[in-house]
C-alpha cells in the first residue's frame, strides 16, 4: 500500500485562522504554519494534498501555501457541520485511495509523520499515531485500547475508540496492558486513514449528524479491518488553546539552530523578573 494523498482539515470555526499565523521553523525561517504543516507532509513522501477550509477562505490559504499552492487543492466545506464531516468533505479527492490525515490547527515535533507514513505502507492497514497520555488529559482526546503487536515495542493492534472518555470509562474499556498505571494511548492528532473510513462516515453522517465524530468511524473502522496505532515520540502543539502559538514557537526555537540564542534570552527575562520581584 502506498501513500500518496494527504487531507488536512482547517475548516473549523475556532480553527480557520490558524494555519494563517506565523512561527518561525527550526532553521530559523519565518513560516506560515500551514507551509510547516505541508513540509512535514511533502517530507512523508506524500504528493498529492487537499487542505479542507471554510467557503472564501481560499485565497488566504493559497497565499499562505507559498510555492506549495500549485499541488494543492482546496475543499470548501459547504456546511459548518463539524471534523468528520469535513475529513468527509474530502472524499471525492481521496477516492478509493489511503490517504494522510492531519488537523490544521496542530503542529508537531519529531517526525513522526514520516515513521507512520513508513508504518502504514509496510503494514498495508489503517494507522494511527498514538501517545501515551496520563489520565488527566483524557478530556481532550481521542483514545484506543487493544493488545501490543508481538515483537513490537511501539505497535498494538486497535481494538476499541472512545472520544475523550472519563477515566472510569477508559479504565473499563480502554486499558492497555503494559503501560505505566494511570496512562492511556491518545490520538496524537496524525492518521493514515483507509478508503473504508470515507464508507462509514458517509453511513454515520446520513444517520446522525450531531452525534458523529471521527473517533465513533474509527471504532467501527476496528470492527472490520485491521487498525494499528502506532506509538511515537516528539510533542504536539495545539495551538486553539492559550498560549498554544507561543508554546510551539518556543518549541522550535529549542529544537532548531538558533536554540542558544532563545536559551539566553529566556535566562535574562527570567532573571529580570526575578530581580523585579525581589
Amino acid at each position: 500500500m502506498r501513500i500518496q494523498k494527504a487531507v488536512i482539515t482547517a475548516a473549523g470555526r475556532n480553527q480557520r485562522t490558524l494555519p494563517l499565523q506565523t512561527l518561525i521553523d527550526r532553521d530559523g525561517v519565518e513560516k506560515p504554519v500551514l507551509r510547516i504543516i505541508l513540509d512535514e507532509v511533502l517530507a512523508s513522501g506524500v504528493e498529492e494534498i487537499c487542505v479542507v477550509v471554510s467557503p472564501g477562505d481560499e485565497p488566504a490559504y493559497a497565499k499562505a501555501a507559498g510555492d506549495h499552492a500549485g499541488r494543492i487543492r482546496f475543499l470548501p466545506q459547504t456546511e459548518p457541520l463539524g471534523y468528520a464531516h469535513a475529513v468527509y468533505s474530502a472524499r471525492e479527492f481521496t477516492g478509493q485511495a489511503p490517504f494522510l490525515h492531519l488537523v490544521g490547527d496542530h503542529v508537531h515535533t519529531g517526525a513522526g509523520t514520516k515513521r507512520l507514513v513508513e508504518v502504514a505502507q509496510a503494514e498495508s492497514c489503517a494507522v494511527s499515531a498514538v501517545q501515551p497520555t496520563r489520565e488527566s488529559l483524557l478530556p481532550h482526546y481521542g483514545t484506543v485500547g487493544g493488545q501490543r503487536v508481538a515483537g513490537r515495542a511501539d505497535l498494538y493492534r486497535i481494538e476499541r475508540v472512545l472520544e475523550k472518555p472519563t477515566p472510569t470509562e477508559a479504565e473499563q474499556q480502554v486499558l492497555v496492558p503494559g503501560l505505566r498505571a494511570g496512562h492511556y494511548l491518545c490520538f496524537f492528532g496524525m492518521h493514515v486513514l483507509t478508503p473504508s473510513i470515507m464508507d462509514i462516515l458517509g453511513k454515520q453522517l446520513a444517520g446522525s449528524e450531531a452525534g458523529v465524530t471521527l473517533s465513533t468511524a474509527l471504532a467501527e473502522l476496528a470492527v472490520h479491518e485491521q487498525y494499528l496505532a502506532l506509538e511515537v515520540e516528539g510533542r504536539r502543539y495545539d495551538l486553539g488553546v492559550k498560549y498554544g502559538l507561543l508554546a510551539a514557537q518556543l518549541a522550535f526555537a529549542l529544537d532548531g539552530r538558533d536554540r542558544n540564542e532563545v536559551l539566553a534570552q529566556l535566562v535574562e527575562l527570567l532573571a529580570l523578573r526575578k530581580a523585579e520581584a525581589v
